[in-house]
């Protein structure tokens, strides 16, 4: 793979992809309490066809003889699960999104709760998805690249993920956009239609009325 050489647009496109990774930052590892006999959930939106990998540590309360005892579940929106671990101490975990939906990852402590205060249960998360969940390092040795090509790689991905990105926006704001314009439409028909029915009812009372004080002989 070609370099790209001083004054090349790609080397403009690298160095400004490079400064947004700079200032966006990798991703933190996720860490709460779990308290006994507790449950707690983390959701977040993913892209299709997206890899996603996570690693988790969960730490036994302090001063407990009995170790850490919590059950991890990942699910979707339809409740298909796509990871579960019973007694999960400390792993990892990979799968690819089908579809754009909602995933939940689900830590469930098995741990009594007794009668004095039992300690809670340290968790931590970290949960990548995208450009952050490929190995790049792996990826340099089987193709065999150069630091700097596999820099130039990531940012290439970084740059088709932020594409995408927007082609999404762009995809749901012109969904959004087709719904108030149908939205508008149907209301303007039903305000018409109101409107008429208002006009014939109204109609319909003045000859009613008119009908009866006719035959009250109160108008001629």
């Amino acid at each position: 793979m070609p370099l790209p050489l001083p004054g090349h647009p790609r080397l403009g496109q690298a160095l400004f992809l490079a400064l947004l990774l700079l200032l966006v930052g990798p991703a933190r590892p996720i860490s709460f309490q779990l308290p006994g006999k507790a449950r707690k959930c983390l959701r977040e939106e993913i892209h299709r066809d997206t890899l996603v990998t996570g690693e988790y540590e969960i730490g036994a309360p302090p001063g407990s003889s009995t170790g850490p005892s919590a059950n991890l579940k990942i699910t979707d929106s339809a409740g298909h699960i796509l990871y579960a671990k019973e007694d999960a101490t400390k792993g990892k975990f990979a799968f690819t999104t089908e579809d754009y939906d909602m995933f939940e990852a689900c830590f469930e402590s098995k741990l009594p709760v007794g009668t004095g205060r039992m300690p809670d249960q340290l968790v931590i998360l970290d949960m990548k998805h995208g450009v952050e969940a490929k190995n790049y390092e792996e990826l340099a040795k089987v193709e065999k690249l150069k630091p700097l090509e596999v820099e130039l790689r990531r940012l290439e991905d970084l740059s088709e993920s932020i594409v995408n990105d927007f082609a999404y926006m762009k995809k749901r704001e012109e969904e959004m956009r087709d719904t108030n314009e149908s939205t508008n439409t149907r209301v303007l028909y039903f305000s018409i239609f109101s409107m008429c029915c208002l006009i014939g009812l109204a109609t319909w009372q003045v000859f009613y009325l008119r009908r009866f004080f006719k035959a009250k002989k109160l108008i001629e």
